[in-house]
């Protein structure tokens, strides 16, 4: 969880130019303009199972913290009142940001956990079970955790 927040922070603290601001605010308004529960599953799942494979895991879950503060950083350059919002509070403070980031953390660790036991030679059969298990929950926190956010978007337009 540490080292995803720490790629969070820094991606937000990205100085985003007005046209790169532009640029991503019409690509992000295209991806959830008719976005639901389960196209949010859809969407963190896929940028979260790559999380699991060994190595390269653990530097895509760093991209993808890094990528989401510098999303957040391009959105608070084109809405200045968001600059009193603590980036951080976004990713702690809303029960699907804990979800996403417990699922991210768990997918990221076992990246890191497989790529150490193929380097030191070990055997990956015990290591199977634990990382289906690991899996199986990423899928349900993600789940749970965009049907949560849908809901909270769209008691938030209300």
């Amino acid at each position: 969880m540490g080292l995803f927040t720490a790629a969070f922070q820094l991606g937000s603290m990205s100085e985003v130019s007005e046209e790169e601001a532009n640029i991503f605010m019409e690509e992000f308004e295209k991806l959830v303009e008719d976005i639901d529960a389960i196209g949010i599953f859809i969407h963190n799942t896929t940028i979260s199972l790559p999380m699991f494979i060994p190595g390269f895991g653990v530097a895509w879950g760093l991209f993808s913290a890094w990528s989401t503060g510098f999303a957040f950083a391009a959105i608070v350059s084109i809405t200045p009142e968001l600059r009193e919002i603590p980036p951080i509070a976004i990713l702690y403070l809303s029960p699907f940001g804990l979800m996403e980031i417990a699922a991210y953390s768990l997918a990221t660790s076992r990246s890191f956990i497989l790529i150490r036991a193929i380097t030191k030679k070990t055997n990956l059969n015990p290591l199977l079970k634990p990382t289906l298990i690991e899996i199986g929950i990423l899928i349900g926190l993600l789940l749970a955790g965009g049907f949560l956010e849908d809901y909270m978007i769209k008691l938030s337009l209300e």
